[in-house]
């Protein structure tokens, strides 16, 4: 007797196992076959060309009515199943009830609505079936229609890319900090973002959708910022959400998805459940390849075999037209695992394999995936890959290169282009070398070879050793790092040459060996693009050392130090006295006096941090920077208001110094001090800017030090009213800033460009002093905030240069 066998989803997942079991087990199943949608199967995979108009849905069917009446299938299309009585082995649809010996439930997903206002408007739609198509489609024909897509995973850019090649502007709206962040490195998805940018995609990363507005239908996106997105089309691509409630109210076995064993039964041994609505092993799957082998397990079971499913290795592709992108496996290079990285930035390719135990556990791929089936074939397998492991991310061509890694460079032809930027080729390098080019230096002045991005200096290493054999000797890397070759003023300049805003892009556009830079690298990249583009780049906290991460100083026992800022070192009892009751709420041990006139409490606990500082501020206490690459102190002495020895008001003009330079950052610690006559009582001569007060008015110096070098500063300019000495610090601060390599202290950036070179451009030139103090004030207005302060916004309000009696700063709210 012929067994009854019911279906409810007729995606692709039980389309595949119809055709498995069609051919295993012809004729031994009575099928019905529910789906929700008015036609049969077809491939869901194929909805971005679709909506791209790069195909047509006739096109993309996979299962028309002949041939469901071929295998004989009864097909209940259009109409929803409301229950499954499990009692009575029956499914009820909306049309009557149809009884089971065997039932497979393949109800799919359903877009994820984030639940924000405004979700249920007309013109809000996913991204999953061809009524969301069909709806995009007629939007689109609308001249001048936008569109904002919320989820830059894979589903939103393939929308977006379509969306945007039917003629609509698109913005795509993503909550985390790259693009397709389960699939990418924040190296390859830079690439990505540059691409969709330049076909006119508009993407914001970090950007959390607040509410979608409108009367009547989507008119616009609201973000958290406060910024609105037009919009006659929203996407919701945020995630998918398993189709489970068939099976919970049916009393089956619901998790994330619906509960199945190896041989995809679920708690019921009548009923299966295969696709994106099954859990096997905690795992949901939404890719098409594990789908698949569901569904042939699945007709294999029902065919009276013994098969069972094993959790498989899955890839990712990206269908949007001329973007070639691959991942597959574990991206991250957490312990025990390593990483190989090919950058070609002229291409725009990106290659990147983790390993551990010498197999392949990671591949990501942009911009050439031409080996990506060899790769993935590896990791697949578990293939050790000791023997290549040197020339591995050359792929197959490097295979028979053995274990030398300089065997692959020897058996490239001539015209193979090592250079990409300036279109060198190796026989040109070989001939430099032959003429005398015996270094990297030399190649690069004789060829350009490595001059622009510095992306192939090691490739261009291997030609010289390959050329020169013994008589090369490579050269520690010259860079900042092991991770580049390229120094501080050479990054600085790729950055503002090619108005890169992240640490990606840098990395990316600069060839960085390692796909994710290293600890002296990363606080390096994050602070020359806080400084080149303060209004638009983000600080990164995990780029910054230990002590700015925690904003406190770590001490050998592991505990903090923690810091109250004192405005020109003058304090009140009030301030005292929160200082104090801290000290003895959170047992501080040792209270220090510093040599910067401020009060040190040491000892603190790392977990008492954010609870000491909440004191502290409600007292109007700031924090002091003590650990930070900024402002430290600005040291002063009582001045004219209370000595007798005192020529002008250093205290006032200490202070009202502070309060503008408080909270800049800058490449190494920076530390002031104004002293009221020339006997020097603040030590002015020996900090990174000394002022001294005269009868004729200011002194400004720059360039001391009294740490491991003593060196006493050097005459900037003599000036006669206060303000003239907060612009030539402010300017000299802001040049400094603009220009010198991390890590690298006010008098020895002094001593490399010259003193004449900053006097020319902070004394002389009276409109690049101008432009300098624009640029200093417009960076403090952005990240000048005591970072305890409760609120994520400036602590300070926006200081105004001129006159003197605007200098003063209020708490904010």
């Amino acid at each position: 007797m012929t067994e009854r066998l019911v279906i409810v989803g007729a995606g692709m997942a039980s389309g595949r196992m119809l055709e498995e079991l069609s051919e295993r087990a012809p004729g031994e199943w009575d099928v019905t076959l529910f789906g929700a949608e008015p036609h049969g199967n077809y491939n869901r995979i194929m909805l971005s060309p679709l909506l791209a108009g790069e195909t047509t849905f006739d096109e993309i069917v996979t299962h028309d009515a002949d041939w469901y009446r071929a295998h004989a299938v009864t097909c209940r299309f259009g109409e929803t199943v409301t229950r499954i009585d499990r009692a009575r082995k029956v499914v009820v649809g909306a049309r009557g009830e149809v009884p089971y010996d065997k039932l497979v439930i393949a109800t799919g997903s359903a877009s994820v609505r984030i639940p924000v206002q405004g979700n249920d408007l007309p013109g809000v739609v996913g991204f999953r079936d061809l009524a969301d198509v069909e709806t995009m489609l007629a939007t689109a024909q609308h001249p001048g229609a936008r569109a904002v897509v919320i989820g830059g995973g894979l589903l939103g850019l393939e929308a977006a890319a379509a969306l945007n090649a039917r003629g609509m502007k698109v913005t795509v709206l993503h909550l985390m900090g790259h693009l397709m962040e389960r699939q990418l490195d924040a190296s390859a998805a830079y690439l990505l973002q540059k691409e969709l940018e330049a076909r006119g995609i508009r993407v914001l990363c970090n950007a959390h959708t607040q509410a979608i507005l409108g009367e009547g239908r989507a008119e616009a996106v609201l973000t958290e910022d406060g910024a609105l997105h037009p919009a006659d089309l929203v996407v919701m691509a945020a995630g998918i959400r398993p189709e489970t409630r068939l099976a919970v109210d049916a009393g089956l076995r619901v998790e994330r998805g619906i509960v199945v064993d190896d041989h995809l039964t679920t708690s019921d041994p009548d009923i299966l459940a295969l696709g994106e609505c099954a859990e096997h092993s905690g795992v949901v799957y939404g890719l098409v390849a594990p789908l698949y082998d569901m569904a042939v397990v699945a007709a294999r079971n029902l065919a009276g075999e013994a098969a069972s499913f094993a959790a498989p290795e899955v890839s990712t592709r990206l269908k949007v037209s001329a973007v070639d992108l691959f991942s597959a496996g574990d991206l991250e290079a957490g312990e025990g695992a390593e990483e190989i990285v090919f950058r070609d930035p002229a291409r725009g390719v990106y290659k990147k394999l983790v390993l551990r135990n010498d197999r392949i556990t990671g591949i990501l791929m942009y911009g050439d995936v031409s080996d990506s089936a060899w790769f993935f074939d590896r990791l697949k397998t578990g293939q050790s890959i000791a023997e290549m492991r040197d020339v591995l991310i050359l792929g197959p061509a490097g295979r028979g290169a053995g274990i030398d890694p300089l065997a692959a460079v020897a058996a490239m032809p001539d015209d193979a282009e090592i250079c990409g930027c300036n279109g060198i080729c190796k026989g040109q390098i070989v001939a430099a070398i032959r003429a005398g080019a015996n270094d990297l230096a030399a190649v690069r002045a004789a060829t350009r070879a490595s001059a622009s991005c510095g992306g192939c200096s090691g490739l261009v290493e291997q030609v010289l050793a390959v050329t020169l054999g013994d008589a090369y000797a490579a050269a520690e890397p010259a860079g900042i790092c092991g991770c580049t070759n390229l120094g501080h003023d050479e990054i600085r300049r790729l950055i503002r040459a090619r108005e890169l805003k992240s640490i990606p892009a840098v990395m990316q556009e600069a060839g960085w060996t390692t796909s994710c830079g290293c600890a002296t690298c990363r606080p390096a990249l994050n602070y020359y693009l806080l400084a080149e583009w303060p209004l638009e780049y983000r600080d990164d906290p995990q780029s910054r050392f230990v002590n700015e991460r925690n904003h406190a100083n770590i001490q050998k026992d592991g505990t903090y130090s923690v810091v109250p800022r004192m405005w020109g070192g003058i304090t009140t009892p009030a301030e005292l006295r929160a200082i104090a009751d801290a000290a003895e709420k959170y047992d501080v041990p040792t209270i220090h006096v510093t040599g910067g006139q401020r009060i040190d409490l040491l000892g603190v606990k790392r977990d008492d941090l954010p609870a000491i500082w909440s004191d502290l501020n409600a007292a109007g206490l700031v924090s002091g920077h003590a650990y930070a690459k900024g402002l430290r102190t600005v040291k002063t002495c009582v001045g004219a208001n209370f000595c007798r020895f005192g020529t002008q008001d250093s205290t006032g003009l200490g202070i009202r110094l502070e309060k503008i330079l408080w909270g800049a950052w800058t490449p190494h610690k920076v530390k002031l001090a104004v002293s009221g006559c020339p006997r020097n009582c603040a030590e002015a001569t020996c900090k990174d800017v000394g002022i001294i007060c005269t009868d004729a008015g200011y002194e400004v110096g720059v360039a001391g030090a009294a740490g491991l070098e003593l060196k006493q500063t050097e005459l900037l300019a003599k000036v006669t009213t206060e303000q003239d000495v907060i612009d030539l610090t402010a300017a000299f601060i802001q040049l400094y800033r603009e220009n010198a390599a991390y890590l690298e202290r006010p008098y020895k950036w002094v001593a490399r460009v010259g003193l004449d070179w900053v006097r020319a451009r902070v004394v002389e030139d009276a409109a690049a002093r101008k432009a300098l103090i624009e640029r200093f004030e417009t960076s403090q207005s952005v990240y000048r905030a005591d970072p305890w302060a409760r609120q994520a916004q400036p602590g300070m309000q926006p200081v105004k240069w001129a006159p003197l009696a605007d200098l003063t700063l209020e708490a904010a709210e």
